[in-house]
């Protein structure tokens, strides 16, 4: 008696079309799985007859053999409980096996024959609407997850004997349908803003420029005087996720396992802030089977690497892929395995050791050898890809104790939103292109234009602070936003001075001897 069932396994954010083939025969009792199937699929096994038993459904003892195909792909976790055991059913005479046609299956089972939710649901799907699948049963606590997704047709399930009676006819449940407007709609909640910060206003108008072009950022400081309260509150000035990101970024926080389970469609962009112990692999991603990291979980949102220079070296240096192809390649034994990785890059570190070396009222005890030891942390090309260099100084008492009523998020938003229009309608016949950061020298040289002051106030910066060609075109892609930000079609003489603000500190803290100098 044999039988066949589709289900889908993972591959990166989207997913292949698995065949479960059950085959019972005579011979005596055992139950093996091929197919290359990883220690979760084979306790499968086990979850899958206690399920049976427990749903009263008595299977004669046979020699079962379930196949995963394609053999070759690596299969893993519990989603192939479900598809095993109505394949079972099926080759037992309990199912009419004609009836499973046409369906794609995944999930958990529980002992007492409960479907429980797995990962990576939204990413699964990808594979019925790749082989025109548009049928899909599904535990029910996956139901808004995957309700996102359109043009199929999907029937979530709490039990195996719910799902029995549903290819017996028995039931006549409705689909699930999900109010796409409404999800894509709700507004975008935050508990801070930027009205809570005192003075920085420099640093407030660095990162309105920054979120206007999608511009990643380095900002130092002393301690105490609010880089990390400014970095947490940059999300609340960016524009709202469209579908298409929403979605991938859901995809990504699924298949991690860190989708909260009342919030099945993440409509904020990500905010991710890793501790500077966190290892290259948790980073950038990686295991047998590898998964996603920090850099992919704050796709199409803000990575924060808060003291820059107590990171890893090695966990640095491997930022630099994903910064320069908005994706990561993950190799491993077992697979290769590609993540998107497009994110906004938000660091924040001291002048020194203790912290206090540019602070006017607090003395540095830091020898020259070790702010230029603490400095060297951070490599040349890697200090080469922000594109904006802030330095955020302590906050006086005056400012705090009578400060000028701040702007909100909401007010420097309806700005970045205007500029970030522009830069649509600008680059809509490239695709890729959604904002100033995303320019290749190519296009560099036909959106940036500069008339000839701009050019020699720029010849001069460059000569005068030694910059790369890399910082030459950070440049110019800043001067392109703070124009856009003031709605100038050509970029002006203020915007590229203004552009080359952001990077004298290149010189100030990074030039040679530099801590001497200063």
């Amino acid at each position: 008696m044999y039988a066949q069932v589709l289900s889908s396994a993972l591959w990166g954010i989207s997913a292949k079309v698995v065949t479960v083939e059950v085959d019972v025969s005579r011979g005596l009792p055992a139950f093996n799985i091929v197919g290359l199937p990883d220690a979760a699929v084979k306790e499968s096994r086990d979850r899958v007859l206690a399920a049976l038993k427990n749903t009263q459904f008595l299977l004669p003892a046979r020699r079962i053999t379930v196949n995963l195909a394609p053999a070759h792909l690596r299969k893993e976790g519990p989603a192939y409980d479900l598809p095993i055991a109505l394949g079972l059913l099926a080759a037992n005479g309990y199912i009419p096996p004609q009836a499973l046609a046409g369906h794609l299956f995944f999930g958990e089972l529980s002992l007492d024959g409960r479907i429980c939710p797995v990962r990576g649901a939204l990413s699964l799907l990808a594979a019925a609407q790749t082989a025109k699948i548009e049928r899909i049963i599904l535990p029910a606590g996956n139901a808004r997850e995957v309700g996102l997704t359109r043009h199929l047709v999907f029937f979530p399930m709490g039990t195996l004997l719910e799902t029995v009676d549903f290819f017996l006819g028995k039931t006549s449940p409705q689909p699930y349908s999900l109010d796409h407007d409404e999800m894509q709609l709700s507004a975008q909640s935050y508990d801070v803003d930027f009205s809570e910060v005192r003075s920085q206003v420099q640093a407030k108008r660095a990162l309105e420029v920054a979120a206007a072009g999608a511009h990643n950022v380095l900002m130092i400081g002393p301690p105490g005087s609010g880089k990390t309260m400014l970095a947490h509150r940059l999300p609340t000035i960016l524009p709202p996720p469209n579908l298409t990101e929403a979605l991938e970024t859901t995809k990504i926080y699924s298949i991690a396992g860190l989708l909260p389970p009342e919030n099945a469609f993440l409509n904020t962009r990500p905010f991710r802030s890793p501790h500077h112990t966190v290892s290259d692999v948790a980073l950038i991603g990686g295991g047998s089977y590898p998964r996603p990291g920090e850099v992919s979980l704050a796709h199409n949102g803000v990575l924060f690497l808060d003291e820059l220079p107590e990171f890893n070296k090695n966990a640095l240096e491997v930022l630099r892929q994903p910064l320069e192809e908005n994706k990561v390649t993950i190799s491993r034994t077992a697979a290769a395995v590609t993540y998107p990785a497009h994110f906004m890059l938000l660091a924040a570190m001291n002048p020194c050791p203790c912290g206090y070396f540019t602070d006017p009222d607090k003395a540095c005890n830091c020898s020259s050898t070790q702010i230029q030891r603490y400095l060297a942390k951070i490599s040349g090309p890697l200090l080469d890809r922000f594109d904006l260099h802030l330095e955020v100084p302590a906050v006086r008492y005056q400012e705090l104790a009578h400060p000028v009523d701040p702007e909100p998020s909401l007010g420097i938003r309806e700005r970045v939103l205007a500029a970030r229009a522009i830069q649509k309608a600008r680059y809509h016949a490239h695709t890729g292109m959604h904002a100033n950061s995303c320019l290749t020298p190519r296009f560099i040289r036909h959106y940036c234009r500069l008339h000839r002051e701009g050019q020699n106030l720029l010849r001069d910066a460059i000569e005068k602070l030694g910059l790369s060609a890399r910082a030459f075109h950070r440049i110019l892609k800043v001067a392109r936003t703070l124009a856009d930000l003031d709605a100038c079609e050509d970029i002006q003489l203020s915007h590229i001075s203004e552009a080359v603000h952001y990077r004298t500190l290149d010189k100030r803290y990074w030039g040679k001897d530099a801590p001497l100098s200063l």
